[in-house]
């Protein structure tokens, strides 16, 4: 079983920076993927970025330029650094892994901009 835990969001004034970490119970090496989802109220879930096993990061149109997504292999961490934060920001990010067929979930952690 794959435990992931979130830390990090908070509340942040527009254009600010806040950076959440994922921390994995297993080695995430092993995984094909991580990621970090985002869901505010009322909508759906949306990718926000992903980085691969081998290093390759992907990121959704609305962040790319803002948002930068690692990882730390030795600890087994994925971290994702939000700048020039807005608004339209505010969500719950949730960290996931991909492990074949499976797709583990974090709890989420809350992260709210301030206009």
């Amino acid at each position: 079983q794959v435990h992931l835990v979130e830390s990090g969001g908070g509340l942040v004034q527009a254009g600010g920076s806040l950076r959440v970490s994922c921390a994995a119970s297993g080695s995430i090496f092993s995984f094909d993927a991580m990621g970090w989802y985002r869901q505010a109220p009322g909508k759906q879930r949306e990718l926000v970025a992903a980085i691969l096993s081998g290093g390759t990061t992907n990121y959704a149109h609305s962040v790319k330029g803002r948002f930068t997504i690692s990882k730390d292999n030795a600890k087994n961490t994925v971290a994702l650094q939000m700048n020039s934060l807005k608004p339209e920001d505010t969500a719950v990010y949730l960290c996931c892994a991909f492990l074949g067929r499976y797709t583990y979930w974090g709890q989420g952690t809350q992260v709210t901009v301030s206009s």
